[in-house]
């Protein structure tokens, strides 16, 4: 059976006959046998007596992903689009708006925009709600259902209704669907440092880190100072990816340990060395928005006192979603297999990154908006994380007076050259 193992933040979007064999199901005991036998009177039920004809296809897809669905936030059923969705997504490129999402008391909620795409350019933001699709309301829809409803066809326009945490009412907003080409890794020259972003973690990504190293190195030349390793906003992908990443910065240490129900859950990833930066300096940018695999490496990359971390604390999604295929043509489980633990032997599930240094954009506690910080801990079922130990210190906040386009890696490049700002509370 083929395994996908993923780490991310939301999702980018002959049954009668499996139902006769529920009952003979591996590990069945007479407990479940009785189980089994209240669904099956169930499902009678609602195919003889609701309100219009359901086929069982359809009684039993809903079975399944209110089934798995009820675990936690990020297990879930897909039928066979769904699942051939995600094959493309997480091979780069993929048709839709542009949105990693995930579902919160009964809405769409954003996680992140990806880069350059309609949602983006539209100025769709982290923690915006989602609460309807052309004018239909989508309460109470299936996160899956939600999802096919804004992909279609490019150059199909879609109009979808915002719900913003601190804004007086809601709002829509009309976007032009697209192929969404993910770029595995951004990068340019700062002067004498390399920037390098991640904007998610599929296929591609290890690779092109790998051609932004090169290419840095030949731009900049001997002067090189270091580097900044971009990750806010990256909602995560594929765990062989974070973990490819991480060794190409890491001459020793831990990457990552998975730890799960079953001991074939139950990995540890350490760097084998070779330093593709020839051990230049390295400032890793995380936030709210920094899900899952990017917390890998921004983890990976801390412990192991290779990078300093500096932003926001990061989501906290400290869990390993395995992709389990079914028959044929019959879609996948995505299912939550294990929790993965940093070098030092932390679990971050719900507590997310802490960085070495805190550093605000200057508006995560904007006064107009309020915006609480997104994070695992505020989802619905997730799962229980440990017990917090560290009490977070006030960010390190854009001096007075003064304008930046982006006040966290003007900081970064700074301390990178040896100059660190003030904080605008610094006496």
């Amino acid at each position: 059976m083929n395994r996908i193992a993923l780490v991310s933040v939301g999702a980018a979007a002959g049954f009668a006959a499996a139902f006769m064999l529920f009952p003979v199901a591996h590990g069945a005991t007479d407990g479940s046998y009785h189980q089994l036998d209240l669904f099956r009177a169930a499902f009678d039920l609602v195919r003889k007596d609701y309100v219009r004809p359901v086929s069982d296809q359809e009684l039993v897809n809903n079975s399944i992903e209110g089934m798995v669905s009820g675990l936690d936030p990020h297990s879930s059923y897909m039928d066979a689009k769904a699942f051939n969705d995600l094959k493309i997504q997480t091979s780069g490129q993929f048709g839709g708006l542009g949105l990693e999402v995930t579902q919160e008391d009964g809405l769409v909620k954003v996680i992140a925009p990806i880069d350059d795409t309609p949602a983006a350019h539209a100025g769709l933001k982290t923690g915006d709600f989602i609460g309807g699709i052309d004018g239909v309301p989508i309460q109470g829809i299936s996160l899956d259902d939600a999802i096919n409803k804004m992909r279609g066809q490019p150059g199909t326009k879609v109009t979808i209704t915002i719900l913003r945490p601190g804004a007086k009412k809601p709002f829509d907003v009309a976007l032009t669907r697209a192929v969404i080409a993910v770029d595995a890794v951004k990068y340019h020259r700062e002067g004498d440092v390399g920037y390098i972003r991640l904007p998610t973690f599929n296929e591609k990504t290890d690779e092109g880190l790998e051609r932004a190293v090169r290419d840095l190195k030949r731009q900049i030349g001997p002067g090189l100072k270091g580097y900044v390793l971009d990750l806010r906003n990256n909602p995560g992908g594929l765990l062989d990816e974070a973990v490819a990443v991480s060794d190409d910065l890491l001459n020793s240490g831990g990457i990552v340990t998975t730890k799960g129900r079953n001991a074939g859950d139950n990995s540890r990833y350490d760097a084998r060395g070779g330093d593709i930066t020839d051990g230049k300096p390295i400032v890793v940018l995380i936030n709210a928005g920094t899900a899952s695999a990017s917390e890998i490496v921004a983890g990976a990359l801390k412990d192991d006192k290779r990078a300093t971390v500096i932003g926001m604390t990061s989501f906290g999604k400290g869990s390993v979603q395995t992709i389990l295929p079914l028959s044929p043509g019959n879609g996948a489980l995505r299912l939550t297999t294990a929790r993965y633990y940093t070098p030092s032997g932390h679990s971050i599930q719900a507590l997310g990154i802490t960085p070495d240094i805190a550093v605000a954009q200057g508006d995560e506690n904007d006064a107009a908006t309020k915006l609480q910080r997104e994070s695992e801990a505020n989802l619905p079922g997730h799962l229980s994380g440990e017990k917090a130990n560290k009490k977070e210190v006030p960010p390190v906040k854009a001096p007075a007076g003064k304008k930046f386009d982006d006040f966290q890696l003007s900081y970064a490049l700074d301390l990178l050259r040896g100059k660190p700002m003030k904080s605008a509370d610094a006496n």
